[in-house]
């Protein structure tokens, strides 16, 4: 049976990368080790079979390839190819805590040396993967310039010797801040892809979540267990959010029948936790948003004065144009669409390359009966749209307008 490289890589890459770079201790040298030990397998899986142990198998290879590589050169700064060979294929983790290298490069590319921006570019990069154009849009930057980011905080990493290592317990609360960013930024391009034609990668979502567990294990902060809630409080909704076909499925239309209840028990319970210490900030903030959401039996029973309370509460912490957006949303719920409508168009001028601020726009304009301005706004939105069933889903509602 030849084996599916695709699945392969899809779930072992990061693994492996992150192990090679403790092992290597140079970000470009093990990205191109890894590529080395996947070509490697493809070459000889399908004749030799698939190894026990595929994961160390892949480490192994690449291992090998990078002391290759460094002997062809006649030149190199950071890894001497001798001081490899004595390091095993899959050394003993130094538990403190945590032995998990994907952790530790979370906490490496999070760095208080490295810029903020950098240090979520760096992360949703080389921990998840992602490719400079979805860093961008999750950004809502210029791809080349996040390119340039990224290299330069490879660089500081390199020559600053930042350490690959998850930090002591003293300076943890002020590192976790960048990390939960991070890793929520992961998380949502996970639900919601800025691009392709999925609505969700579960992939990314569920590594959000495993990230989230081990950071609330490492530090039971509230903070990071209202990102772990959050998170498992959307993900739930995951079976409900597309048709059969692929196609959206809108909040207000899903099927609550397809929620997964444990994951909004456990979300819930972590909201509470959380909520309990008084200690919370704007991710506990958001799921509890959420679990009133996930709590209502059906869209007309959802306590929208509850979410407007919530949003004001998280304004208060972070009054981004975005949080505005969704407050703007819970509003027309409650008080009609006019009253969301000016509330939406007081922040168009911050969000006009933010294609779900048209799309909410253009939605509230045509449950005004508004219809060529609806479309127009859905035609901006679907211009700025990147994902196959959203552009589709847009395409339908002009189409609808139009008739």
């Amino acid at each position: 049976m030849t084996p599916d490289f695709d699945a392969l890589y899809r779930r072992e890459s990061r693994r492996v990368l992150a192990t090679l770079i403790r092992l290597l201790g140079d970000f470009d040298l093990a990205e191109e080790a890894m590529s080395e030990a996947f070509r490697a397998a493809m070459e000889q899986w399908p004749g030799e079979g698939v190894p026990a142990n595929p994961r160390a198998w892949l480490v192994s290879a690449g291992r090998f390839k990078a002391i290759d590589a460094l002997r062809r050169r006649e030149r190199f700064t950071t890894v001497d190819p001798e001081s490899l060979e004595d390091v095993p294929a899959e050394p003993e983790a130094e538990r403190e805590g945590i032995d998990d290298d994907r952790l530790r490069l979370v906490f490496t590319c999070c760095h208080p040396a490295l810029a903020p921006d950098a240090q979520v570019a760096l992360t949703l990069r080389e921990v998840c993967g992602l490719t400079t154009g979805e860093i961008a849009r999750a950004f809502l930057a210029q791809e080349a310039a996040l390119a340039q980011r990224i290299v330069r905080a490879k660089t500081k990493i390199r020559d600053a010797k930042i350490p690959y290592e998850v930090p002591g317990k003293a300076e943890l609360p002020e590192r976790l801040e960048a990390v939960l960013r991070v890793v929520y930024l992961v998380f949502n391009e996970g639900y919601s892809a800025s691009s392709g034609d999925a609505v969700t990668r579960a992939d990314l979502s569920q590594e959000a979540i495993r990230l989230g567990r081990l950071l609330v294990e490492l530090l039971p902060d509230a903070e990071a267990m209202g990102l772990l809630a959050l998170m498992l409080l959307q993900e739930s909704r995951r079976a409900a959010r597309s048709r059969p076909d692929g196609e959206l499925v809108l909040l207000e239309d899903q099927d609550r029948s397809l929620w997964n209840r444990a994951l909004i028990a456990e979300g819930v319970e972590l909201t509470t936790r959380a909520l309990r210490t008084r200690m919370f900030g704007p991710y506990c903030l958001q799921a509890a948003i959420a679990a009133v959401h996930a709590e209502a039996p059906r869209a007309a029973d959802t306590d929208w004065s509850e979410i407007i309370g919530l949003y004001d509460a998280l304004s208060r912490l972070n009054a981004s144009p975005v949080i505005q957006l969704n407050r703007a949303v819970a509003v027309a719920m409650r008080d009609g669409p006019a009253a969301g409508l000016a509330l939406v168009d007081a922040l168009m001028d911050e969000l006009r390359g933010y294609h779900l601020a048209h799309a909410m726009r253009a939605d509230l304009l045509r449950r005004m009966g508004r219809k060529p301005e609806a479309a127009e706004a859905y035609a901006q939105a679907l211009s700025l749209s990147q994902q196959g069933p959203e552009r589709r889903f847009l395409e339908r509602r002009i189409a609808e307008l139009e008739k």
